[in-house]
């Protein structure tokens, strides 16, 4: 019996997130095994109504979690940053998330904006550290709103954290059996701090698999390949701003936000699986928008908690629905509805 937090979110989150949960109710009976969900009004809605983003007692309930299902974060009317930080990063940063896994892979059926570019061309996954960065919030204004003013932010970077997030990165392209290669992806000619210590920890790691093929790229070069040569890539792993950018490029070859999910792991811990895609608020309650990213994550979500044959199965079945079923993953345009894409996932099941 699994214990399933739920986090519907606000605008489209709860449509898709519902789709997303009938598939697994579907698959869990195909493939017998039992889960408990637990549903939170964590987003936009709640906080214009309390003034609260994530409450006190919040990560202490979460971490007696299996996983979390997420939908997505992003109101309207909640000014920018409020959302993102007082919900989002907290739950990365307060259950230790320090893994943010985004594999990227175009199914058949799916239109991808590179020319000549198929399914066996695009599939490699991105490795993103979680945690450290920029995104740790580190910084002061001097002399703010005046002329002379300067805004400081900082990256912080461990060799802690670095070393278990590469770590991660080796052993997932070890286990992976594709390739079997691992890219960083840095700027060691300018931020030649932060860099220096990922190309060192990177390299003198690499030592203890060699099994692995190792190389590095600049995250220029990278976004540079990632659209005329997918097919170089296996495994990347980066630190959180590059790999916060590089996902996006990468959800764009693979089909669009319609199709990408994410996770942010806590491989000792609680960890969260989400659609990529935003709250898109002007498509809510049209039955418009597209399910297939939050079914997905849905699909990520069993997998790690070790049901494979049901991963599995749910892939099998997305990759029937756009293969067979959908004319665009674009919201409006699929041919279908929001609800009649779950119910097909579930039909091939």
């Amino acid at each position: 019996m699994y214990k399933i937090a739920v986090i519907p979110g606000d605008g489209t989150g709860p449509e898709v997130i519902n789709e997303a949960l009938k598939v697994m109710k579907a698959v869990s009976q195909k493939c017998n095994f039992n889960y408990e969900t637990i549903m939170y009004d964590f987003g936009g809605t709640r906080y214009l109504r309390t003034g609260e983003t994530l409450p006190a007692s919040a990560i202490k309930e979460l971490k007696k979690a299996d996983a979390i299902l997420l939908g997505a974060i992003g109101h309207p009317d909640v000014k920018p940053g409020i959302l993102e930080k007082g919900i989002l990063l907290k739950l990365r940063f307060d259950l230790h998330q320090y893994i943010n896994l985004r594999p990227v892979k175009l199914y058949p059926g799916v239109w991808t904006p590179l020319k000549d570019k198929g399914p066996e061309d695009i599939d490699f996954i991105v490795v993103r550290e979680n945690n450290e960065g920029l995104y740790v919030g580190e910084g002061k204004f001097i002399k703010k709103g005046t002329k002379d003013e300067v805004a400081l932010q900082v990256s912080r970077n461990s060799r802690k954290g670095i070393d278990r997030c590469l770590k991660f990165a080796f052993d997932l392209t070890q286990e992976r059996n594709k390739r079997k290669k691992l890219t960083l992806c840095g700027k060691t000619n300018v931020l030649t701090y932060a860099f220096d210590l990922w190309y060192r920890a990177f390299t003198e790691m690499a030592k203890k698999y060699p099994k692995v093929t190792t190389d590095y790229a600049h995250v220029d070069a990278i976004c540079m390949w990632m659209v005329k040569n997918p097919e170089w890539f296996d495994v990347i792993v980066t630190d959180n701003m590059f790999g916060d950018i590089i996902t996006d490029l990468a959800a764009m070859i693979q089909g669009g936000m319609g199709i990408a999910a994410g996770g942010n792991l806590n491989p000792e811990g609680v960890s969260m699986f989400e659609p990529i895609g935003g709250s898109a608020p002007k498509y809510t309650g049209k039955n418009v928008i597209n399910p297939l990213a939050a079914i997905s994550a849905g699909m990520m979500l069993l997998d790690h908690l070790g049901e494979k044959e049901a991963a599995k199965k749910i892939e099998k079945s997305i990759i029937e629905v756009t293969s067979t079923k959908l004319k665009s993953l674009a919201a409006g345009k699929m041919g279908y509805g929001t609800t009649e894409v779950g119910d097909l996932v579930v039909q091939f099941l």
